[in-house]
């Protein structure tokens, strides 16, 4: 697990200097601690920081081929290079280390930019042909890894973060407010796009190319059909994904340094520990973390499956300066990112990361498996779509405007009027359905979505794309592209890396999510039954039913106590003051009348509030501080600890 970063420039005579290839890595320490690898020659840089995983001592990057013709930088891990090493020595080639790395190095010899095709793991790359005068960038299948570019006056740059490209290219941080509209409307900013102009993200599933100046993107892979299998028995679907799963958590057992597994006490995460725990020799580190408000604390949970299951379980029991961690995260933050959870996220990695060096999560189940509520709730929705569509277009047009902005069932009958796919959308992006009633950015801001369109439309675009006929499968296919890749991955990693902890994620383990994707609906959302399938297995491999069947909450957090509390002066003096307001993003009576009716207690915005917040704060900490900003990772936030290992 490492953090990479580059540069190549088109212009053969042009020398790249080692000390900016050094300060683009220098940016991103803390997601390689313990080693620093430059290569400098001629017009060409690759650099890494390394977290040693496996071969400690060998594992050295840049890594070359026989004749140091070829060289790469990678982030990530390859599960299955044990069994591609000795196909590639009985082919001829030569390693001289031990690690997953060198397998891409050979495995490009014999098939050039195909190579990823036979990659089986996480991984961002970057390989350096010198015959060739080529850079092969790629990223692996689901977006597990991050890898962002920006080609400017002829070099192209790489790396795992913005931040390493900004460290030596500052004149390429042009906001793009079009990208900041996506995030004000989804919460993230979708790829390919960053919050800049010139720096984009290499999509999941892509490889890119720069030759003699010309950048070309290509896609190797995409999730396939949906719904083409639909198994006779239950049975039958059980032993099949049951031997799947557990291969996938087995083979990312390997490393040469501790490893445990975030354990939150939901479906998911409990069902990898089961199989962890089956598949280990000693007993399987878990961590786990709670907040004193018990309706957030799911720590009583997580514990129940750490004794089922013999683990040496770690926890704690929080209470954190929820504003200082989050003026702390913001600076480090790149994009303004939406998700609250990214707090509790940083909280388990810091206390992971002080007993092992890599954690299994349990992250993917709910977009394999029907987990979110929104789909069973929008599959009930279904039935307004027999109310014929000039009824449902006359009240959105006509009736809407004319109702009373506190009408108990208003803004629900507008979203069930909607067709099915434009409702899915509106009800996630919250933007459009607030604005509908008050105005809560500026004419000039909106006006972005005139010039540059609706970011609705890249949810609607998914949909047009997915390989697959019912809704089930459909919303699937979308939040796979979409949240999945730029919230909860983006979130995982950054959490984790900023701890200088790997996350590994079996159940997003490439040929059990083709597996997945292929099973019939049924499998997935039965009735008002989500995740039906991964449940009953999580009961067959012996996760409790007191676990399995309850309200979901994942790593949740008390973020309406604390909006109203610990929150409340931060919100109060960064979102109303000239400062922010000046930006020219935000309508001040929009904001003022959001503020009122959350602290009155009329509704809760809690989740808007933490947008909008978010939002300032990364201008704040990270866009006007960069070229000064430390990089290190942000301290350990203070908590109290409660449960030393069981």
């Amino acid at each position: 697990m490492c953090g990479i970063a580059g540069m190549v420039s088109s212009d053969r005579t042009r020398r790249i200097d080692e000390a900016l290839v050094r300060q683009m890595c220098n940016a991103i320490t803390y997601r390689g601690p313990d080693d620093e690898g430059i290569l400098a020659q001629r017009n060409t840089g690759l650099g890494m920081r390394r977290l040693s995983i496996i071969d400690l001592a060998g594992g050295h990057q840049p890594i070359f081929n026989e004749d140091r013709s070829i060289w790469i930088v990678f982030n990530g891990e390859i599960y299955n290079f044990p069994e591609l090493r000795p196909e590639l020595e009985a082919k001829g080639h030569r390693f001289s280390t031990n690690t997953d790395t060198e397998t891409i190095v050979h495995l490009y010899e014999d098939l050039g930019a195909d190579c990823v095709q036979k990659l089986r793991g996480m991984f961002a790359f970057a390989l350096w042909d010198e015959r060739r005068q080529s850079l092969l960038i790629g990223r692996d299948r689901l977006g597990k890894k991050p890898l962002h570019y920006a080609l400017h006056r002829g070099t192209l740059y790489f790396a795992s973060e913005i931040k390493s490209i900004l460290a030596v290219a500052p004149e390429l941080a042009e906001v793009d407010r079009g990208a900041l509209m996506q995030y004000m409307y989804l919460g993230y900013i979708p790829d390919p796009s960053t919050a800049f102009v010139g720096i984009r993200k290499l999509p999941p599933g892509h490889l890119l190319e720069f030759e003699r100046g010309e950048l070309r993107i290509r896609k190797y892979w995409d999730l396939p059909q949906y719904a083409t299998h639909d198994p006779t028995s239950e049975e039958e679907c059980l032993e099949e994904m049951e031997w799947r799963l557990a291969e996938a958590v087995r083979i990312r057992l390997i490393a040469d340094v501790p490893l445990g597994a975030m354990l939150s006490g939901g479906t998911d995460s409990s069902t990898v520990v089961a199989l962890m725990a089956r598949a280990s020799s000693k007993p399987v580190k878990t961590f786990a973390i709670g907040f004193r408000n018990e309706d957030f604390n799911e720590s009583g949970y997580a514990r129940e499956v750490a004794q089922k299951f013999g683990t040496e379980h770690h926890e704690l029991l929080l209470e954190p300066d929820v504003a200082a961690t989050t003026e702390k995260l913001t600076s480090s933050l790149e994009e303004p990112f939406g998700d609250s959870s990214m707090l509790p996220t940083y909280y388990v990695s810091c206390l992971a990361r002080q007993h092992v060096t890599v954690a299994l999560s349990g992250d993917g189940g709910d977009e394999m498996f029907a987990g979110y509520d929104r789909y069973r709730v929008h599959m009930e929705r279904q039935s307004f779509e027999k109310v014929p569509e000039f009824i449902r277009d006359l009240y959105r047009k006509r009736v809407f405007p004319l109702l009373p902005q506190n009408l108990r069932g208003r803004k629900f009958a507008y979203n069930v009027s909607l067709p099915w796919r434009e409702r899915y959308a509106d009800a996630i992006c919250f933007v459009s359905a607030f604005e509908r009633d008050t105005t809560l950015l500026t004419q000039d801001f909106r006006a972005v979505i005139q010039e540059q369109g609706d970011p609705q439309q890249i949810l609607l675009r998914y949909f047009d794309q997915a390989p697959a006929h019912d809704p089930v499968s459909q919303m699937l296919y979308v939040d796979t592209k979409t949240y999945l890749v730029e919230d909860i991955l983006t979130k995982v990693d950054r959490m984790s890396m900023l701890t200088s902890l790997e996350v590994r994620v079996p159940i997003l383990d490439h040929l059990f999510v083709e597996w997945a994707a292929g099973l019939a609906p049924r499998w997935k959302l039965r009735g008002s039954q989500q995740k039906y399938i991964l449940r009953k297995l999580a009961e067959r491999v012996g996760v409790p039913k007191s676990v399995l069947y309850r309200r979901k909450q994942g790593f949740a957090l008390p973020l309406v106590h604390w909006m109203r509390n610990e929150l409340r002066d931060l919100v109060q003096t960064v979102l109303l003051e000239p400062r922010t307001l000046q930006r020219g993003y935000f309508d001040p009576q929009g904001i003022t009348r959001l503020l009122d009716e959350h602290f009155r207690g009329q509704r809760d915005h809690s989740d808007q509030i933490w947008r909008l917040l978010v939002f300032e704060l990364w201008h704040r900490n990270f866009l006007e501080n960069f070229r000064s900003a430390d990089w290190a990772a942000p301290a350990e936030p203070a908590a109290i600890v409660q449960g030393e290992p069981s």
